[in-house]
């Protein structure tokens, strides 16, 4: 069983950053796979941003590219999100995802991820 919680969420003027971290508990972080999604209002759940179990492979939603970048710390069972050039339209519900993994790839389904936190609100002002 894996816990994870989410914080660094917040609001933000256009064009601002913020960094989002995903505590995780369990000794065996670095078998896990994760990932961000996001939920805006009356919207489906969209993918984000992943990364192997290593931190070797990531991917990336094509309205995040060149603006987020997501990273994990094995030592510290932590995985970050760091947006930048923040829009009103990255606003959302961010949640941390993660699922347990036998081989170095990523996934970018929610159906591939089986632990999740409860969210962290980040509201971006024009």
């Amino acid at each position: 069983q894996v816990q994870v919680v989410e914080s660094g969420g917040g609001l933000v003027q256009a064009g601002g950053s913020l960094r989002l971290s995903c505590a995780a508990s369990g000794r065996t972080f670095s078998s896990y796979a994760l990932a961000w999604f996001r939920q805006a209002p009356g919207k489906e759940r969209e993918f984000v941003a992943a990364i192997s179990r290593s931190g070797g492979m990531t991917y990336y939603a094509d309205s995040v590219k060149g603006r987020f970048t997501i990273s994990r710390d094995n030592a510290k069972n932590t995985v970050y999100l760091q947006m930048n050039s923040l829009i009103p339209e990255d606003t959302a519900v961010y949640y941390c995802a993660a699922g347990y993994r036998n081989a170095n790839y990523v996934s970018i389904t929610v159906a591939e991820y089986d632990y999740w936190g409860q969210g962290t609100q980040v509201t971006v002002s024009i």
